[in-house]
């Protein structure tokens, strides 16, 4: 298992090698927030990153990391939103044939968006973690390379850049929120704050609908909780069996979070009035998650991933009406 130094180590490696294809984010003082709720409020712009999401720097530094052979076999993936538009664009960029996995129930406007960027993909009538599965056995069947969304250290590594980036964009900050899923994104800024700024908090946040690593964390082994709809569509699903960011996330998460579909819902509307930002549900997660938490955080420098804005805007308007 990679230790967040490992990690650490590898993002900094990527953080040059992935210009010019992934963008610098913007990392800006949000003046409105940081009066309303009486700190100093930065805002990770990460839905200003290609394809609308952070995936993409993941996604990019995993092809970077394939060999010849790979590169010509292809790869398969199972997503059904961000990550799988990540590795269809970093596909199409680096000519590598990529496969997305991914269920049947998913969005059909984002599997149009996942198709529109070169990829294939493959639909099954099953839950998000048995397509995750599925997908992995048909490469491991097939004999190529299987890219997970999260438990794969070249794609967490490719998203600790974010947090290489905020170090040289601003002055370390007290604290940083990150929604969680299957802990890709977290474990890779979690490792570089922890290794470079080791007195930044990392707070992990969660709507309560989905709470697969989070109680994973609480039980202290990967579990299956029950999964109830959310707004945070980025961020749900199972765990799976033996992810490398389990073990990372018990090491780098300092503070978790819980917030409630009204929270999530809440913050999405506040972004859009404070910042005229349509964000997604996992956005949202993270910024209902400092919201709830900020009265603690008064008179401090503290950071919010806004992680990615892949939202219908009727699914939009109906959650901020």
């Amino acid at each position: 298992m990679p230790t967040p130094a490992e990690i650490c180590l590898s993002s900094q490696q990527a953080h040059s090698a992935l210009r010019p294809q992934v963008k610098v984010t913007p990392f800006d003082r949000s003046h409105a927030l940081s009066t309303l709720y009486g700190c100093d409020l930065l805002l990770k712009s990460e839905h200003l990153q290609h394809t609308g999401s952070f995936k993409f720097r993941g996604a990019s530094n995993k092809m970077r990391l394939l060999n010849a052979a790979q590169c010509q076999q292809g790869v398969i993936t199972a997503s059904s939103g961000n990550h799988g538009q990540g590795m269809a664009l970093a596909g199409a960029m680096a000519g590598v044939p990529v496969t997305v996995y991914a269920a049947a129930s998913a969005s059909p406007l984002k599997l149009a968006a996942i198709h529109a960027y070169g990829a294939n993909v493959v639909t099954l009538e099953k839950d998000a973690l048995s397509v995750e599965l599925e997908a992995a056995a048909t490469a491991a069947r097939e004999g190529v390379s299987f890219v997970s969304p999260y438990n794969d250290a070249d794609v967490i590594a490719g998203q600790g850049t974010i947090a290489l980036e905020m170090l040289e964009q601003e002055a370390p900050v007290d604290a940083v929120f990150v929604a969680v899923g299957g802990g890709g994104l977290i474990s890779g800024i979690g490792a570089v704050m922890k290794t470079l700024s080791p007195t930044t908090r990392v707070i992990g946040c969660w709507p309560a609908a989905s709470t697969a690593m989070y109680s994973s964390l609480e039980a202290g082994e990967i579990v299956e909780p029950p999964e109830q709809d959310t707004l945070s569509d980025g961020t749900a699903g199972g765990l799976e069996p033996g992810t490398v960011t389990f073990p990372l996330c018990q090491q780098v998460i300092d503070e978790c979070v819980l917030v409630s579909e009204e929270e999530i819902k809440s913050a999405m509307k506040t972004l859009a009035v404070y910042e005229r930002w349509m964000v997604e549900g996992a956005a949202g997660v993270a910024m209902a998650a400092f919201i709830q938490q900020a009265e603690q955080w008064r008179g401090k420098r503290v950071a919010v991933i806004l992680c990615g804005r892949n939202i219908t805007l009727e699914k939009f308007t109906g959650a901020v009406k």
